[in-house]
């Protein structure tokens, strides 16, 4: 990470502080060390001062979020700012180097008005542009699909997406298309008034029909493109239910709400308690961890892992309320192909098995 003073670019934001994105680290997007005869002052408005383009309530929301660091640990925004304090404001995606780029990338739209749009992500799309993703992005796809839309500017992160999922992780997102749009909504993450729920097949037999996993998720300490269950006093709160829909023996097919939005919280919350998604790369689900040691299976599970060549995660429903009617909107998103294909196959191995 740059240690160099920079500051927030006039197309940098606080916004999206819900955000689940597959980049597993914070980057520095402000650093300023406190003069000597700084007089104690919150750092909110300490930070307000300073920031071009970014309101008092967005410092707020990413102080409360775990953003904003005093001398390298998180502070919330009623924390006094000390002479010679060094106060820097992480977010978990990169500083914006280059402008979007409107790009022909066909989309699957599930709904559209003139204040939002949902879309349906298929799994290998990236989101949001960043390291090594300028373009080919959803971002992209949607500022092409708005480019002509009077008053939307892609680069303006007042508009566009409220939340984001991984790179393979398919399902529903939320865009707005007005500032007073994405405020509105992304309140309502924060709120956690939102709903969300997944589908998701993991390994091993899951012991409870259903249940509560809460954990705070963080970096791991040991691999730091991983997220982790931590201690009591570190990380982000963290929240997810699960019940499961159908057991396969080897591996079970659950839903998950999302309670909060933490990166990689499905993920590492089913992890946690013993049951990696499958074909989870990063987190070891591309082995395979239960079963028998027989060739004929390894064969069957190798080619499970052919047809659905990602984590098994699919953001299936999306509700919120309309920012501007107040209508409560509620979207579902079908399972793509790929993991309807391989639960119809673990289907099967279940069935031949029981027979």
């Amino acid at each position: 990470m740059e240690e160099e003073d920079i500051e927030i670019e006039d197309n940098d934001s606080l916004d999206d502080i819900e955000a689940v994105d597959d980049e597993s680290r914070l980057y520095e997007h402000f650093r300023v060390v406190v003069d000597k005869g700084q007089e104690m002052i919150r750092v909110d408005k300490y930070l307000f001062d300073r920031i071009t383009n970014s309101s008092r309530n967005r410092i707020q929301k990413a102080a409360d979020a775990g953003f904003v660091m005093a001398n390298g640990k998180p502070v919330k925004s009623s924390y006094k700012v000390k002479p010679l304090d060094v106060i820097t404001v992480m977010m978990d995606r990169p500083r914006y180097d280059k402008e979007v780029v409107p790009e022909n990338i066909p989309l699957n739209i599930v709904y559209e008005d003139d204040y939002v749009m949902v879309v349906n992500k298929p799994a290998g799309l990236v989101v949001h542009p960043g390291h090594g993703n300028w373009s080919g992005t959803l971002v992209n796809g949607i500022a092409w699909h708005l480019k002509d839309t009077q008053g939307y500017d892609a680069n303006d992160p007042h508009l566009g997406l409220v939340h984001r999922i991984d790179k393979d992780t398919s399902g529903l997102l939320v865009v707005a298309k007005t500032a007073d749009a994405k405020t509105n909504l992304g309140w309502q993450f924060y709120n956690k008034t939102t709903k969300r729920r997944y589908r998701a097949l993991v390994w091993g037999n899951v012991e409870q029909d259903e249940g509560t996993i809460v954990g705070n998720i963080g970096r791991n300490p040991k691999d730091r493109l991983q997220m982790a269950v931590l201690p009591d006093g570190e990380g982000k709160h963290a929240v997810t239910h699960y019940r499961v829909l159908e057991r396969f023996g080897y591996v079970t097919l659950v839903e998950c709400i999302l309670e909060t939005g933490r990166t990689h919280q499905i993920r590492v919350h089913m992890k946690h308690i013993g049951h990696v998604l499958f074909n989870d790369e990063r987190y070891g689900g591309h082995e395979i961890l239960r079963g028998t040691h027989f060739a004929k299976y390894k064969q069957f599970v190798n080619n499970c892992f052919a047809i659905c060549p990602r984590q098994a995660l699919h953001a299936m429903t999306l509700g919120f309320v309309h920012p501007v009617t107040g209508e409560e909107m509620y979207f579902t998103s079908e399972l793509p192909d790929d993991m309807t294909q391989l639960i119809d196959k673990w289907r099967s191995f279940q069935t031949n098995i029981i027979q």
